[in-house]
């Protein structure tokens, strides 16, 4: 049998690494946006809503929602967010008005995406302000994955990564709809704040 990506193993692992690893991506998510002026927040992509989690205390005293494309998933979002509101929506089109919320957040999902650049173009439609976004660097995605002996078949590849990006490569994908404001690294993904251009 193929091996798939897991997606929640991270978040309910007890190997310490990773655990640190997770720790250390939302607190430069917490770093990355502590200077901006913002009011509401659209996670999209939220999966079984473990990122969720740790957005909320993130973005505590704001209009805070998530969507997620896959019904199932919606269903276990909600269940770990109770108190938040979650739409089943395509982050190709999204159900909302332009200019709808101050910041986007988009962690982990566009090197699924098999047309990723109507997927960022369909964000700025809905940012009034700002994009949060987050993908794996490579090629050290792949090299870490090869050095723990993962989808060796696949020279590290993990399963579903359509798209891959190095830090420039991602910047200059994301300068086509935003302007880039920072970038953090935090190992092994890249982390963008980008402004919306007028």
């Amino acid at each position: 049998m193929a091996d798939k990506e897991d997606f929640v193993g991270k978040y309910l692992t007890s190997n310490f690494l990773i655990r640190l690893l997770l720790r250390n991506f939302f607190k430069c998510v917490e770093r990355i946006i502590y200077d901006i002026d913002f009011k509401s927040v659209l996670e999209v992509g939220c999966g079984a809503g473990f990122s969720t989690q740790y957005l909320k205390k993130i973005f505590q005293g704001k209009n805070f929602e998530a969507s997620e494309y896959e019904e199932e998933l919606i269903k276990e979002a909600q269940a770990r967010n109770p108190d938040l509101p979650i739409r089943q929506e395509s982050i190709y089109r999204l159900k909302r008005e332009p200019d709808s919320f101050d910041l986007t957040v988009v962690l982990e999902v566009l090197e699924h995406l098999k047309d990723p650049d109507s997927a960022l173009k369909e964000l700025s439609r809905v940012s009034s302000k700002y994009c949060l976004v987050s993908v794996p660097q490579e090629p050290l995605w792949r090299i870490l994955n090869i050095c723990r002996l993962k989808y060796l078949s696949d020279f590290g590849n993990t399963p579903g990564h359509l798209n891959h990006w190095s830090k420039n490569q991602f910047i200059e994908f994301v300068g086509k709809y935003f302007k880039v404001k920072k970038i953090k690294l935090s190992l092994p993904w890249i982390i963008v704040l980008a402004e919306k251009r007028n």
